[in-house]
């Protein structure tokens, strides 16, 4: 990486600029270990996922600061509170679920972005754990709204200028009373001198709800020669599935980007990355991905969508989404196994990605996969259920580099005892050729094991 060229900071840098001396932590080789925050999170009682990630070594992303707090919509102890404050200027875009019953949070932050001059100069997010706030009517839009209303009058901005997101049970309507109780003790500790990678573990860990480890990712790349930094924290165990899940993702660089550039790269990468994914197949009703850009890095201002001074950071932005998107998977509820399903041969991108997704999200196959299975006739099955173009004399099933099957018939050099063993690995790759046409497509996704049972039989309780 060259050294980033320098000039003169103009006065909105400086606005934006929070903590210019704090040092840089880049993230390179093996994660630095992260500090611990002194509330366990997660639900008590849950084993860590066996395919879990550890949480990256974060560095300063100038422009936002992060707190957390205790609320209070847990019965255990645990931060379940997370507010992130934003420079002066900050763009933003987001991209939400599809549920026709979405939440009131999902809804504001629809509202206001879409608006005019939407996304422009955020100030604030606020997210809580343990309460969806879905499924409230009025009662929640209001709460939802006054929660907005308090946290604009303590940073001096517009209601609108606060996005909100809230993950937890459906169908309780938000205690904003909660929220607003913590808002002191959230100010002091935004102005406390909290490093950069302790700030990005708390709040990783604040929204997690069935989680068994937080979800984070950082990268640094470069614009015009500018160090830039993207960073991104994400939950999500169940109710995963494309078109969002019951996922939140926050993602926030210090690049000086339109909202408008934003929201196009937003659309373009959530296809491959968080719509890509699946646990169970069902969507819920909170999904939100937002990305913020504080500006605060001095690289140039970015106003145009396709700006080839772009190519890198949107690379490395690729790359973050990507990498969250798959540690939701790696934390699926239950989940001993992390699958990835790529389809080649079909018609069009479109009925590769329906062919891919009935794989991914059928229980047969899931549970074969966590017996050990390799039970290509279920593949076959969730391919032809789907009505897509399939030439089935052309049909082939691939376990990793192991053949099970080849024009529409079993495979003459099927090995058992090989495949038996490929079926015990954690990561377990399954590629079907449907020879319909030259389209292909790749969904991530896991096992189903009895534990999924356990954990959604008693999620409220």
């Amino acid at each position: 990486m060259k050294t980033p060229k320098t000039r003169p900071a103009g006065r909105n840098a400086l606005e934006k600029a929070f903590d210019p001396i704090t040092t840089a932590l880049k993230r390179g080789g093996k994660p630095a270990a992260a500090p611990e925050a002194p509330a366990a999170p997660g639900k008590p009682g849950l084993e860590v996922s066996p395919l879990a990630v550890p949480f990256p070594a974060f560095g300063h992303v100038g422009g936002v600061e992060i707190a957390t707090a205790r609320a209070g919509f847990y019965k255990h102890q645990r931060d379940d509170l997370v507010v992130f404050r934003f420079a002066r200027g900050t763009s933003c875009a987001g991209v939400f679920t599809r549920h026709k019953v979405g939440s009131a949070p999902v809804d504001w932050c629809r509202r206001h972005l879409d608006s005019d001059e939407g996304g422009k100069d955020v100030r604030a997010l606020v997210v809580n754990a343990g309460c969806a706030n879905a499924f409230t009517g009025k009662p929640g839009a209001d709460a939802a709204r006054r929660t907005a209303s308090e946290v604009a009058k303590r940073f001096g901005c517009r209601q609108r200028d606060v996005m909100l997101a809230s993950t937890g049970v459906i169908g309780v309507t938000l205690d904003d009373r909660k929220i607003a109780a913590r808002l002191s003790e959230i100010e002091t500790r935004l102005d406390a001198d909290t490093p950069p990678a302790e700030q990005w573990t708390r709040a990783g860990q604040g929204i997690m709800t069935t989680d068994t480890f937080p979800k984070g990712s950082y990268v640094e790349t470069e614009i015009e020669g500018f160090k830039v930094r993207i960073a991104g924290i994400a939950k999500g165990s169940g109710m995963i599935a494309p078109d969002m899940a019951t996922m939140l993702a926050f993602i926030v660089t210090d690049a000086d980007i339109h909202p408008n550039v934003l929201r196009a790269m937003l659309g373009l990468h959530v296809r491959t990355t968080f719509n890509s994914v699946t646990v169970d197949g069902d969507t819920s009703t909170n999904d939100t991905c937002l990305l913020f850009a504080t500006g605060a890095s001095g690289a140039p201002r970015i106003g145009r969508v396709g700006d080839r001074r772009l190519k890198a950071f949107t690379r490395a932005l690729d790359g973050v989404m990507l990498d969250l998107a798959h540690q939701l998977v790696r934390d699926g509820e239950g989940a001993t196994k992390f699958v990835k399903v790529t389809v080649d041969g079909a018609s069009s991108p479109a009925s590769a990605r329906k062919l891919a997704k009935s794989i991914a999200d059928s229980p047969l196959v899931k549970t074969a996969i966590a017996g050990e299975d390799a039970n290509w006739g279920r593949i076959v099955m969730a391919v032809g259920k789907t009505e897509e173009a399939v030439d089935r004399d052309r049909l082939a099933v691939r376990f990793g580099p192991h053949v099970a099957a080849i024009d529409g018939a079993p495979s003459p050099t099927y090995d058992e005892a090989k495949m038996s063993t490929y079926m015990k690995n954690a990561e377990i790759d399954i590629t079907v050729e449907v020879g319909a046409g030259r389209a292909s497509a790749t969904v991530w996704t896991c096992d189903l094991t009895k534990r999924y049972i356990e954990i959604n039989g008693d999620y409220r309780s």
